[in-house]
């Protein structure tokens, strides 16, 4: 079993083990697995039958290194078969674990064989499918009266265009990122996770077409002030890709930052050791992961 580098070039050959996967998080997408390598990101993968197993490697920061759940659109490893898994690929942890997949095994059987670790980095990125898609009660008044406001002042007056982003028009993306950058610095000395983002978002608005990308843009008065990128996962949830807002349009129509439909992510499995078997583990991604230690399968 030995995984190899992915690289965009890869696209067509993974894409048809997502078609029907089980697991609606952005996370499960060739665009999220690709389109973030960088000098520190390199995604690895194996495929045996019709199972696809992807290892996100990390030269800088190791202790992210981590597998996602295996992926196939017609079986599901259970929480034994994950740790044999791990031990094989000398690895530690799988990260961006469902919750169903949780309540479908079982708490106590997962953890058998895992140490079960939420991921608070993401909490704030949890919201009710009520609320994104009404903005009821007075929580959301601020946000309902900014969404009028445009309306009125832009959309009724005929001054927004919406447009898919074609090869023709990824010029124009790129120079809005860069402006986009002006307002919310992207250098690696001021915020290392814009840095990513930038780079991941340029390669999306590249390459939105190898990656079956659904994806828009928003002019205001001609000028690019908005774009988008996402597609569905398992063809039932939606996933929103690397996306931004120029200020003029976040100021005409609201941040609308903290309430786009993003990635629910619950729980972090890590391989520990159990009745002599297995690998040993630590902490989630607010912690530390530890290299693999010798544990042995009984």
């Amino acid at each position: 079993m030995k995984l190899t580098p992915l690289t965009l070039s890869d696209t067509d050959r993974l894409l048809s083990f997502f078609a029907n996967q089980a697991y609606e998080l952005c996370e499960y997408t060739p665009a999220s697995i690709l389109a973030w390598l960088d000098d520190d990101y390199q995604p690895l993968g194996y495929i045996n039958d019709d199972t696809l197993v992807i290892c996100s490697e990390f030269a800088i920061s190791k202790a992210y290194r981590h597998l996602l759940l295996p992926i196939s659109p017609s079986r599901e490893f259970c929480p034994r078969e994950l740790q044999d898994l791990a031990l094989n690929l000398k690895r530690d942890a799988f990260w961006f674990v469902p919750e169903h997949y949780i309540r479908k095994y079982g708490p106590q059987e997962v953890s058998a064989y895992f140490t079960i670790t939420e991921h608070p980095g993401h909490a704030d990125y949890i919201y009710r499918t009520e609320d994104l898609a009404q903005l009821k009660g007075n929580r959301y008044s601020k946000k309902r009266n900014l969404i009028h406001q445009f309306e009125r002042q832009y959309i009724n007056q005929g001054r927004v265009e919406l447009a898919p982003i074609t090869p023709s028009v990824v010029s124009e993306c790129i120079d809005f990122i860069e402006k986009w950058c002006d307002a919310y610095p992207c250098e690696i000395e001021s915020d290392t996770e814009l840095v990513c983002e930038k780079k991941a978002v340029i390669c999306s608005i590249e390459n939105t077409e190898r990656l079956k990308l659904d994806s828009f843009l928003i002019r205001i008065d001609g000028e690019v002030s908005a774009l988008a990128m996402g597609h569905l996962v398992g063809g039932r949830g939606a996933a929103h890709h690397p996306r931004a807002a120029g200020a003029r349009a976040l100021r005409q129509a609201g941040d609308f930052r903290d309430t786009v439909l993003v990635t629910l992510v619950v729980a972090e499995i890590e391989a520990h050791e159990h009745r002599g078997r297995g690998i040993g583990g630590a902490a989630g991604r607010g912690g530390s992961v530890e290299q693999c230690r010798s544990g042995q399968r009984g």
